[in-house]
């Protein structure tokens, strides 16, 4: 999966809720019903499917879909790579959409389900005895949005902690962290400083902002402090909940021990996440937390680095959530349009539950299958670096970012919170947090008025 940035995300619920004026949840739901009941056309069968996958992880999906068409002779399938979700959510105002259409953004399932330009799966999962069980909770959670299953998940992304064993070894430690306290220790253990006390290595940047776009990864550490967001009536309590309060408080504690002006002149040096530059990469840090993605990266770029992968350190008051982590992915559905509905479910059904499919792929492009089933698959590839985000993903502590009718937009103002703490430019971080409380909650009503919402 690649990275979504949140302007992105947030220029596509605009457009996406705009693509769905006038569709009601209602009309979805029953166009869904009407077709399950069609079987697959014996004629020939032509359906296009857009994904955001370019260059070899495209022609690696293109390998999976030749898996299905050599099966289903009488289909063509016709791959459109590099696509975005505006793209896609202008397709669908025009009235022209692809059958199959997928997304990095599991974020904005809320806003895509709100539009009503996407059908409900559920009836299709019904018709064909197929049992959400076969997925993770997590991964349940992100393809869903009031009581309809838009997209299923098409392979998934987690979270852990990548450490050099090199520096390890030199600073004497033995093993990776295991909870907060002993990743603070070993972060100050492993960082160098020159001279003139300006930072070489640092062991562990917990910078909003740096290199991994905001989300996921401040939503991977809000995971292992077991912070909520939300209260049973649906309201945010990020100021009352004490998981935020200690995430914040320790994550400012090590930024000032580094100096805030040293670690952003740190930063400033180093190399571009996605290049052979990378912090990581070449040992001017020797911690950080990073997706599974990484391992394909540094196989190709820095095959020396000595390093291993180790579930995310937790909040020292709940060591029991150790070895879960935080999980997002791929989503894959059925726009509204389509006139190939079942030959298109028939597609997604094979990508995401043919357990062949699915580690075929996963293997290619150094993903997570997304079924209980595959994960345990004999024909997953043996890598020590990446046994331990099968385990973080199939761990039913493992949780996700909350899906609202508004995408991604909170987290925006979660990050713009985040940013302008560690810099020290809120010096009351309760009042601070109650204050954002109240501006995500009314965001979510604004969205909720705007919806027509009773």
């Amino acid at each position: 999966m690649k990275r979504v940035t949140i302007t992105a995300l947030l220029a596509f619920v605009a457009l996406v809720l705009v693509a769905g004026c006038g569709s009601t949840s209602s009309s979805s739901s029953s166009n869904s019903s009407a077709v399950v009941a069609n079987e697959t056309s014996a004629g020939p069968v032509n359906l296009t499917v857009w994904v955001g996958w370019s260059a070899r992880e495209l022609r690696l999906f293109k390998d999976v879909v030749a898996g299905y068409t050599a099966a289903h002779p009488n289909v063509t399938v016709t791959v459109r790579g590099g696509t975005n979700d505006e793209q896609l959510a202008a397709a669908v105002r025009s009235g022209n959409p692809p059958d199959v259409s997928s997304s990095f953004a599991s974020f904005n399932v809320g806003a895509f389900t709100q539009a009503g330009a996407w059908l409900d799966l559920n009836p299709f999962l019904k018709r064909d005895n197929i049992s959400t069980s076969i997925f993770t909770p997590a991964t349940m959670y992100y393809t869903q949005f009031d009581g309809k299953r838009t997209f299923l998940p098409l392979l998934a992304d987690t979270f852990g902690l990548y450490y050099n064993k090199d520096m390890f070894a030199k600073a004497g430690i033995t093993s990776p962290p295991k909870t907060i306290s002993e990743l603070t220790a070993d972060a100050k253990k492993l960082t160098v400083r020159n001279p003139d006390g300006s930072l070489k290595v640092v062991g562990l940047d917990p910078f909003c902002g740096f290199y991994d776009g905001m989300p996921p990864m401040l939503a991977t550490w809000q995971h292992y402090f077991e912070s909520k967001y939300i209260d049973e009536q649906g309201h945010y309590i990020l100021s009352k909940d004490p998981g935020w309060t200690a995430f914040f408080t320790w994550q400012k504690s090590l930024i000032d021990w580094y100096g805030y002006d040293n670690l952003v002149r740190w930063q400033a040096a180093q190399g571009d996440d996605f290049s052979a530059s990378n912090a990581f990469e070449v040992g001017t840090m020797a911690m950080r937390l990073d997706g599974e993605w990484r391992t394909a990266f540094i196989a190709a770029e820095h095959p020396e680095l000595n390093y291993g992968v180790a579930p995310g350190p937790v909040i020292d008051t709940h060591p029991d959530l150790y070895g879960s982590g935080y999980v997002n992915g791929t989503i894959i559905g059925i726009p509204k349009g389509t006139s190939n509905v079942n030959a298109a479910w028939d597609l997604v059904k094979y990508l995401t539950t043919d357990t062949h499919a699915l580690v075929q792929f996963a293997n290619g492009i150094h993903n997570v299958p997304s079924t209980l089933e595959s994960l345990k698959s004999s024909e997953l590839k043996p890598d020590p670096n990446f046994q331990p985000f099968y385990g973080i993903f199939g761990n039913p502590a493992s949780t996700t970012s909350p899906i609202t009718a508004v995408g991604a937009a909170y987290q925006t103002l979660i990050q713009d919170f985040a940013v302008k703490y560690q810099a020290g430019k809120i010096p009351d971080l309760q009042q601070g947090l109650a204050n954002l409380d109240k501006q995500i909650d009314a965001q979510l009503a604004q969205a909720t008025l705007g919806a027509g919402a009773p």
